[in-house]
């Protein structure tokens, strides 16, 4: 099968928050032991109006089939709600950690916030939405960069 198609409702995997979630991959492998569920090739994963695509995600699981955390790992791309706004994300490596709203991306990391039209680019993005703080570190490679407008006050 060139693609492998899983709808999962409550019960099961639960993508990056509480809704019916639909992965789309071309490989899919669970073990139940280690409590987690790997998708692998031309992944893409909708929840309402949030897409991820990346080339592997792996999401891990606790002792009640919660998600706890999520791994996306080659070339991922996102377009994501957080707290109301929307934001487009790419990054070799992202994770989301749904119990403390946490987001990490790694490597190559770009963090567009679409509605101010403020950019992030760094090696290390780091935003936790409960406290509301945002790091991001070149970590000793390119240096980081925020790109902002200003309107011009003479108008």
């Amino acid at each position: 099968m060139k693609y492998l198609k899983v709808i999962l409702g409550l019960s099961a995997i639960t993508v990056l928050w509480a809704a019916e979630v639909q992965v789309t991959a071309d490989k899919f492998f669970a073990d139940e032991t280690k409590k987690m569920s790997v998708f692998d090739g031309n992944v893409k994963v909708l929840k309402e109006n949030d897409k991820l695509t990346a080339k592997k995600v792996t999401i891990e699981f606790d002792e009640k089939k919660q998600p706890i955390r999520y791994i996306a790992t080659g070339d991922a791309k996102a377009n994501m709600l957080m707290k109301e706004k929307k934001y487009y994300a790419e990054a070799e490596k992202m994770t989301y950690e749904p119990s403390k709203s946490l987001y990490v991306l790694e490597k190559k990391a770009f963090l567009h916030d679409i509605e101010t039209d403020k950019k992030v680019y760094g090696e290390y993005i780091r935003v936790n939405q409960l406290s509301g703080h945002y790091e991001v570190d070149g970590k000793g490679g390119a240096p980081v960069k925020f790109i902002f407008k200003v309107e011009d006050q003479k108008k």
